[in-house]
């Protein structure tokens, strides 16, 4: 008896620490689909285009969630969604909170190429950019150094 109530005890435990807590595609999912998001998707054809023009660096999509238009409790949602975010497939890269304002930059890599790249902003203007593909971290070196 002892024994199924400390189990019950460990049970309701796990699942009080993990209340609350999303991964990316719940936190895009859940935020997307709100009437007062500006949702951009850039893929398929057009960055097919894009390559024509310019180095796509192997990124095959491009979400971007702009949550600046919503009302004020959606705003406080979505930031208390970045800051419980743990996701087991992302690595976060940068985590700042300054002046209320959160960022966070993670991504997911396998076999040395980063498979998604996910930046998340909170405060005025909160915002989610999804970029999808097979970027390998040569380009993304030689990117930064062009910028430099």
């Amino acid at each position: 008896m002892i024994k199924k109530i400390t189990g019950m005890v460990m049970i309701a435990f796990v699942c009080q620490a993990g209340y609350g807590q999303k991964n990316i595609n719940q936190i895009f999912n859940e935020f997307s689909s709100h009437t007062s998001v500006n949702k951009i998707s850039i893929g398929g054809i057009m960055m097919k285009i894009a390559g024509m023009f310019e180095d796509t660096m192997g990124v095959d999509k491009i979400d971007i969630l702009n949550i600046g238009n919503c009302d004020n409790d959606t705003k406080e949602r979505f930031s208390e969604a970045i800051k419980n975010l743990k996701d087991p497939l992302f690595e976060t890269m940068i985590q700042s909170n300054e002046n209320g304002e959160r960022v966070k930059v993670m991504i997911r890599i396998k076999d040395e190429i980063i498979h998604e790249l996910v930046v998340l902003t909170s405060g005025n203007d909160p915002t989610m950019i999804r970029i999808k593909g097979k970027i390998k971290k040569s380009d993304v070196e030689k990117l930064m150094n062009k910028q430099s």
